[in-house]
């Protein structure tokens, strides 16, 4: 079966300058090129379906595709640890050529009047997911003591003073215009 990806586009190399709207969903990663990211790390499932939604327009050389790619991702929230998940969705606008000039690296290759539009959407997808997620904005965290979800419940913990510090605790400040002391 071939990959949904792969869109023909001899007609609009023809008939140039013609536009064709693609718009579909697909399997992320149907043939499991990419290895399962590790546990702490965002990823995206291999099921996970991806929808696409592009403007292919010819020019002389070349494609010109222009739309949105959009997917599913899953994460671990950065302060509490939870699972997260959420949604890319990526505005493109990219190129696909039959040959690459010197130093365009940037282009992807049109192959026997087929673009693959696989890897526009893995790189789109890929370089969209967030580093370090969170579940929620106002998220707050594990306590460093005893580890409790600080979202779902709270603790007496005391943050221990550093010995280094501990003499700054004891400075005070004068106001010398009103001669009151102020701590700090």
């Amino acid at each position: 079966m071939p990959s949904p990806y792969l869109v023909p586009v001899a007609q609009l190399l023809r008939d140039v300058p013609s536009t064709y709207v693609v718009s579909f969903e697909a399997p992320f990663d149907e043939p499991h090129e990419f290895a399962p990211r590790g546990p702490a790390e965002t990823d995206v499932f291999a099921e996970a379906t991806v929808k696409i939604r592009l403007t292919l327009q010819s020019f002389s050389g070349g494609i010109r595709a222009k739309g949105k790619v959009e997917a599913p991702w899953h994460g671990v929230c950065r302060r509490c640890s939870n699972p997260v998940l959420g949604l890319s969705v990526v505005s493109v606008d990219e190129r696909f050529v039959d040959e690459r000039a010197p130093g365009d690296d940037d282009a992807y290759l049109i192959e026997h009047d087929f673009v693959d539009l696989a890897p526009l959407a893995h790189d789109a997808i890929f370089l969209d997911l967030p580093l370090a997620p969170l579940c929620r904005e106002d998220c707050r965290g594990l306590c460093p003591h005893c580890g409790i979800d600080r979202n779902e419940a709270s603790c007496d913990c005391q943050v221990p003073i550093d010995p280094r510090w501990a003499t700054l605790d004891e400075l005070r400040f004068t106001d010398f215009s009103s001669d009151e002391s102020n701590e700090m």
